[in-house]
């Protein structure tokens, strides 16, 4: 790794923190267990709409016992306005009872043992440790993967090596943040169709960028 390549993260790091230094987690709870729902919830699905919902489903059912006394069909009433809601009711309520019967109601602390809890990938596994435990993290969601690939800090064509890359580009104790100033990166100004590039504070180390000015 060159000298050069290893100064881009930290002046990217640097730039996005100075811009969003309110960069945080956007789904709404109070517990684990919440946060744990509610990024089941979040696929294919914005945080604010997620927000809506779970203010309304956590109001009445906020523990493993409380979603399964709920059953299928009012979960799913609950979560309908939700994409994939069939799905996520199903795998929510399944988690739930893996929840009770193996970690005594309580939301594990580790990567390999949230993976397990159905409906459960690597991202929210991430996300739950990261946010809810403090344990350094750093989810690839389509924003973190686009924004990495836009910048030229990531090269990697699955989430998986995106987050690989970004870890060794980025010390551990700030894979978490780096995390949360990507996505609001990509939400706010390197959005997804058109990317505000006028607006943006780290375009003289953008890959793509540079490319196009070129």
């Amino acid at each position: 790794m060159t000298q050069i390549y290893t100064e881009k993260p930290h002046f990217i790091f640097d730039a996005l923190q100075k811009r969003f230094p309110d960069a945080h987690c956007e789904l709404d709870y109070n517990t684990p267990f919440e946060l744990l729902i509610a990024t089941i919830l979040s696929a294919q699905c914005t945080d604010e709409r997620v927000n809506l919902v779970t203010a309304s489903l956590f109001a009445k059912a906020n523990t493993p016992d409380a979603i399964i006394a709920l059953g299928a069909m009012e979960l799913e009433n609950k979560i309908h306005s939700l994409g994939l809601f069939h799905n996520k009711a199903k795998n929510i309520l399944l988690t739930c009872k893996v929840l009770v019967e193996e970690f005594e109601g309580q939301v594990p602390e580790d990567i390999d043992s949230l993976r397990k809890l159905p409906g459960v990938g690597r991202k929210t596994a991430n996300v739950v440790v990261s946010n809810a435990f403090g344990i350094p993290a750093l989810a690839v969601d389509t924003h973190v993967f686009r924004v990495a690939h836009r910048l030229g800090i990531a090269q990697g064509k699955t989430p998986e090596k995106v987050e690989e890359e970004l870890m060794d580009v980025f010390p551990r104790e700030r894979w978490s943040l780096v995390h949360h100033l990507l996505i609001f990166h990509g939400r706010r100004i390197c959005i997804a169709r058109k990317p505000l590039c006028e607006e943006c504070p780290v375009t003289r180390v953008c890959q793509v960028y540079q490319e196009q000015s070129s």
